[in-house]
């Protein structure tokens, strides 16, 4: 959350010279209301069926750049169909998300003691994101391009 995965995936897929998709943007679309409406409407475990069937259809459909919502990785169908991916793990602590997000905003995971609540979603997300990661890298203190260029050269996809 926060950590910049829609700005930096832009990026990316500009300058890749591909088309550009986000999973967590096209459920919105389907569903016509918020993420945050749709935990409180539907629940956390309806919300994450509709995500799978979003990075299911994205990764079926879509050969560009792919934004993925920080929970996908929870599902382990999902993990399989990333297996074979570049994946890029976009990485930050939590002073960098308080900064870059203050973490009040609608986020439906934080809603109580962000601090506390970001740092155990962390601890139990981190290691499904490292298991599916071609590539790691700290966004902390760098700008979205900064990222962007480290992404591409980790990647080695660097353009002319």
């Amino acid at each position: 959350m926060g950590v910049g995965k829609s700005t930096v995936g832009r990026l990316l897929a500009e300058h890749l010279g591909v088309g550009y998709r986000d999973t967590d943007e096209d459920i919105v679309a389907a569903e016509g209301r918020t993420i945050a409406e749709i935990f409180v409407d539907e629940g956390e475990p309806a919300f994450r069926a509709m995500e799978k069937a979003a990075v299911r259809d994205a990764l079926a459909a879509h050969e560009g750049v792919v934004a993925l919502g920080g929970g996908a990785v929870m599902d382990p169908d999902t993990r399989a169909l990333l297996a074979g991916q570049r994946v890029v793990y976009l990485s930050m602590d939590v002073e960098e998300a308080v900064r870059r997000t203050g973490l009040n905003v609608a986020r439906p995971l934080l809603a109580v003691n962000p601090r506390k609540q970001w740092r155990e979603l962390m601890e139990a997300r981190r290691h499904l994101y490292e298991e599916v990661a071609s590539v790691m890298v700290a966004t902390d203190g760098r700008s979205p391009d900064e990222v962007t260029h480290v992404v591409l050269d980790a990647l080695e996809l660097k353009q002319g």
